[in-house]
């Protein structure tokens, strides 16, 4: 942060600073401590009045300055667990590209003194994590954020990925969608709308999107899609739409064990019933896209039995079949 530091009424925001960057309760300064670095570092000069002075000004201002055995800032915006949270959130975040999660987690980092700084200076050597090769993530966010704040629809190249590892458009002209809702899901981001002449939600990647631009036409009223039509509910959604495909919601009946419980909650959160069974497994009727279920079920084919609907039970049982032949080749 730049000051003019010869003017000696940002005195007050330079102790601030100070306090900001050297203090916290195991770490105080002195009020000599304190001119010293102000020399030090801004070149500003000042006396114990001074000091003493603009601290009383900060707290009047309302920040939490304690004056036992020297000074530090008692309060921040975030204290040190929050901002590792924040930072383990930015790089578990698969939609933001690599650059642009490098410098979401400087800006954090920066949000600490510089006792959090060294804790988290191993962040930098972490190998390179998984994130989007669209370095324009945030740019579609705004655009997105603006499109849906005044409830007009956009257009965007749809990307996907082709054997040669680039991103590719799936189709010559744009998507043109009414947007509704921007989610994270499983650390990716999606933007949940509808498109044209459909009745239904649709999900897209906002990583996946390029040339993202709002459309001069109001979106279409939530009461002609179906799912807002009945009563939408966000995390009554997000657990239907457990990989965010599209198609329909549809009841499930399957069994499996009770040692199953911690992941059912979950991937399905708590909006779901169970039963027990006379052989000690428990029978779970969930809500779910029928996509999804089918994928989830074959990923915990060990332990899950899918009972109903019979349709489901018999594609999942063709899949195994398939599959066995294949491997027994």
């Amino acid at each position: 942060m730049m000051y003019a530091t010869g003017n000696k009424k940002m005195l007050n925001m330079l102790i601030l600073e100070i306090l900001k960057e050297y203090t916290d309760e195991n770490h105080r300064l002195t009020q000599m401590e304190m001119i010293q670095l102000l020399e030090k570092k801004y070149g500003m000069t000042c006396d114990r009045r001074s000091v003493r002075a603009n601290i009383d000004s900060l707290k009047e201002l309302g920040y939490e300055i304690a004056a036992d055995k020297g000074y530090y800032l008692q309060e921040r915006d975030f204290d040190d667990a929050e901002l590792r949270l924040l930072i383990d959130g930015v790089l578990s975040a698969k939609g933001v590209s690599q650059s642009q999660a490098k410098r979401l987690i400087t800006k954090l980092v920066n949000q600490g003194n510089r006792y959090f700084q060294a804790k988290v200076k191993h962040i930098a050597n972490l190998p390179e994590m998984r994130h989007s090769d669209n370095t324009v993530v945030m740019k579609n966010v705004e655009v997105l954020n603006d499109a849906i704040e005044k409830k007009r629809q956009v257009k965007f190249i749809y990307n996907s990925y082709n054997t040669s590892f680039k991103l590719v458009p799936k189709r010559d002209e744009p998507y043109v969608v009414n947007p509704y809702q921007m989610v994270v899901c499983n650390g990716w981001y999606y933007l949940i709308g509808n498109t044209e002449p459909h009745d239904n939600v649709s999900h897209y990647r906002i990583d996946k999107m390029k040339k993202v631009a709002i459309v001069d036409k109001p979106v279409k009223n939530k009461s002609l899609v179906a799912e807002f039509a009945r009563g939408y509910n966000l995390p009554r959604h997000m657990a239907e739409h457990i990989y965010m495909f599209g198609g329909d919601t549809i009841e499930v009946k399957f069994q499996t064990g009770k040692y199953l419980m911690d992941q059912l909650v979950d991937w399905f959160g708590k909006d779901f019933s169970v039963k027990p069974l006379k052989n000690g497994d428990i029978l779970v009727t969930v809500k779910c896209n029928e996509c999804a279920i089918k994928y989830w079920a074959l990923q915990y084919m060990e332990h899950v039995e899918i009972l109903a609907p019979a349709g489901v039970r018999q594609e999942i049982a063709k899949v195994l079949k398939d599959s066995l032949r294949a491997y027994e080749k």
